[in-house]
């Protein structure tokens, strides 16, 4: 690390998409402790340090700062990373961030997500007031109260407020300088990137409503809140706020019963439902949100490329009560019955013969039975 670039931590790997994690004031990067390694799984997660909070140096911001100045310094870091593109997630003063960036660097991002924030942070007063507080007595009274700020209920997290108390007390007060002067309530109609909002409904600091005003205000944005979630959503709420990221970044679950229906046929699903069990639901569902919500449902293969690469497979395991039904599927998928037969002979040079003429055994019995279907 320099004292130029934000501290920041890499999560995931350095081929998958971009996602740029923003803290909320007074914290660090431990804010996404326990949602961005669940992330990290489909994205190359980059959580970031405010000036003076964590690790990064206070020396980043001074006096007068500007959301600007914080924004350019994420632009920086994900300039170093050689990162042009990137979908983005943060919460409160993190938020605040995206939004900047949505309105002045639209090219930047792929997705924005913004957590318990606000466009106004009702104007500038408490802001200032809160700054010159800390640059008097520094962040003593402000650490005492944190824990009723951040949280719902009883619920605390230690390390997130030793962050707060170990903050740089000018860097603190820089960025309530730059929340003082923020409001891009004028603008938010102009953001075109894809948003989501999630709001805490216990959140005092950034109440549900100032999350309704953006969700109105940004064309094409979702909604959502959270229960029993406070300032810190990702810390108090970690699911919940995985489950919204998941689908927003994503795209919704895809209806996984629907296309194994249209695959393998209504009368074999409807055998397979009749003969579910207590003991076997959670592999019924599995098959059907996985292999045929994700797996069937991705574009990238058609139904025909998936019914022929399936056919081989199940030749070269030795499933043959699989590869009856499949070479029904083959058939509604629209393979002929002399592709069928080509994809059997394929697998005889790399499968073996024996297996192919098992294979050839079971595919003739069941387009002798079914030779219409399609």
């Amino acid at each position: 690390m320099t004292g130029k670039l934000l501290n920041h931590r890499l999560e995931g790997p350095a081929s998958a998409p971009p996602l740029l994690l923003g803290p909320s004031l007074g914290t660090s990067y431990a804010l996404w402790d326990k949602v961005a390694p669940e992330l990290a799984v489909s994205h190359r997660v980059v959580r970031w340090d405010l000036p003076g909070h964590g690790g990064s140096s206070a020396d980043l911001i001074g006096p007068g700062a500007t959301v600007g100045d914080l924004a350019g310094l994420v632009l920086a870091l994900a300039d170093s990373l050689g990162v042009e593109r990137f979908a983005y997630a943060g919460v409160s003063l993190g938020g605040v961030v995206g939004l900047h960036l949505a309105v002045h660097h639209p090219e930047r991002l792929t997705s924005l997500a913004v957590i318990c924030s606000s466009a106004h942070f009702n104007g500038a007063g408490p802001w200032q007031e809160r700054a010159e507080q800390v640059r008097r007595e520094g962040l003593g009274r402000l650490v005492e109260s944190a824990g009723g700020r951040w949280f719902a209920g009883d619920f605390t997290v230690p390390e997130l407020v030793r962050d707060h108390r170990d903050a740089d007390p000018e860097a603190y007060a820089a960025c309530c300088d730059a929340l003082a002067a923020f409001d891009l309530t004028e603008q938010l109609p102009g953001i075109a990137t894809r948003t989501l909002l999630i709001a805490g409904r216990e959140d005092r600091a950034t109440p549900p409503a100032h999350l309704r005003q953006i969700a109105d205000a940004v064309p094409g944005s979702a909604l959502v809140e959270l229960p029993g979630a406070s300032h810190l959503a990702p810390a108090q709420c970690p699911e919940a706020v995985l489950a919204a990221l998941r689908t927003h970044l994503a795209g919704a679950p895809r209806r996984g019963v629907e296309v194994r229906r249209e695959v393998l046929g209504d009368a074999h699903v409807d055998r397979a439902q009749a003969r579910q069990t207590p003991f076997t639901a959670r592999f019924q569902d599995f098959i059907s949100r996985y292999a045929w919500g994700e797996v069937w449902t991705d574009p990238t293969l058609s139904r025909r490329e998936r019914s022929m690469i399936t056919l081989t497979a199940l030749v070269a395991h030795g499933h043959y009560d699989e590869l009856a039904l499949h070479v029904r599927a083959a058939r509604r998928n629209g393979l002929t019955e002399e592709e069928i037969g080509a994809v059997l002979l394929q697998t005889a040079l790399y499968c073996g013969v024996p297996a192919a003429n098992s294979a050839f055994a079971v595919a003739q019995r069941v387009l002798a039975e079914d030779p219409g279907e399609g």
